[in-house]
């Protein structure tokens, strides 16, 4: 289990990572506060916003880090999504990209359904479980500093890449425009794959 006892922020971290992408560097938020922190930590044609489509942030992910190797990916997924798709972390171990990180936002509860305890609130360990599944980088954030240097490791290095981070319970400031059709003709511009002369 994580050995730190210190809970961070995940808006204060949205923020962080987010002034570390400098490579229009794709980041797919998984649904929820974990899209909603990273809509208000800085905007980008390049972020992907999930609506709906629960645990399918590392797939999607790593559909995009497959397609566009040259491009660093970034998946954030929550402690209850990630639960329902815990095979997928057995499938990137196995192809490995190499420009694939997986940030695993645990705050011990389902939060935007009303705070139910997931398994991470009691003995299930994610971290353990990626590394259980071949991902060997797959390590807790001690703090946010620590968490800063993670990010920029993954940045420069090797993945597959995994970071654990224990949250607080705080709430996002604000949420995500829910318009699936712009934001996914916005992604597709910001990865090179659609050209468009429409605004947003």
């Amino acid at each position: 289990m994580a050995d730190n006892t210190h809970r961070m922020n995940r808006f204060d971290l949205m923020q962080r990572m987010v002034a570390r992408l400098r490579q229009e560097e794709a980041v797919i938020g998984g649904i929820g506060h974990t899209n909603f922190d990273l809509w208000s930590a800085g905007h980008r044609p390049q972020n992907f916003y999930m609506l709906g489509s629960m645990g399918l942030a590392v797939p999607i992910a790593l559909g995009v880090a497959l397609a566009q190797p040259q491009r660093r990916v970034f998946a954030l997924e929550g402690d209850g999504s990630i639960l329902m798709q815990l095979g997928c972390l057995a499938t990137v171990a196995t192809l490995r990209p190499k420009n694939l990180t997986i940030l695993v936002m645990d705050n011990g509860s389902y939060q935007i359904t009303g705070g139910q305890p997931t398994p991470a609130a009691g003995s299930a360990d994610y971290v353990a479980i990626a590394r259980g599944c071949g991902l060997a980088n797959s390590v807790w954030a001690k703090d946010e500093t620590d968490f800063e240097r993670l990010v920029e490791a993954s940045l420069a290095g090797e993945g597959p890449n995994l970071i654990g981070l224990k949250l607080d319970d705080a709430k996002p400031p604000t949420q995500t425009e829910r318009d699936p059709a712009q934001i996914r003709d916005r992604f597709m511009r910001g990865m090179g794959a659609k050209t468009s002369k429409l605004p947003g």
